[in-house]
């Protein structure tokens, strides 16, 4: 097992690795939006996703993948009625990429984050 970590974003404050890779996969650990940058009490669902898949795109580089490269999210969003503008903003993500996918609401999360995402994807070459 590889562990992966971003340069680019701060490393987990807790007992788990950014992101892994085992097999030709990479394993994204649940990503909430940029803490520091983005503050839950006054950002926006469409803020919080943007700020989720920059967090995502960037620990993905890091393992040598891109969104192309991602074959399933799961999505953690707060509210139901957000479904709507996350699969919006997810599809401007992925454009006409379309990996397996599963989107849970939740009654809360983290920090009083709105969304969080975790994705695995194939090494190209693997």
């Amino acid at each position: 097992m590889e562990l992966i970590q971003s340069p680019e974003l701060p490393a987990p404050a807790g007992h788990y690795s950014q992101a892994v890779a085992a097999g030709g996969l990479v394993f994204l650990s649940g990503i909430l939006p940029a803490a520091g940058a983005v503050d839950p009490a006054t950002a926006g669902f469409e803020a919080q996703c943007g700020s989720v898949f920059e967090q995502c795109e960037k620990v993905l580089c890091a393992a040598g993948c891109g969104f192309a490269d991602v074959v399933q999210c799961t999505a953690y969003i707060v509210g139901v009625e957000n479904w709507p503008a996350f699969n919006a903003l997810y599809a401007n993500v992925f454009g006409t990429h379309k990996p397996a996918r599963a989107v849970v609401p939740v009654p809360g999360l983290h920090y009083g984050f709105m969304v969080e995402v975790q994705l695995v994807a194939q090494r190209p070459g693997a």
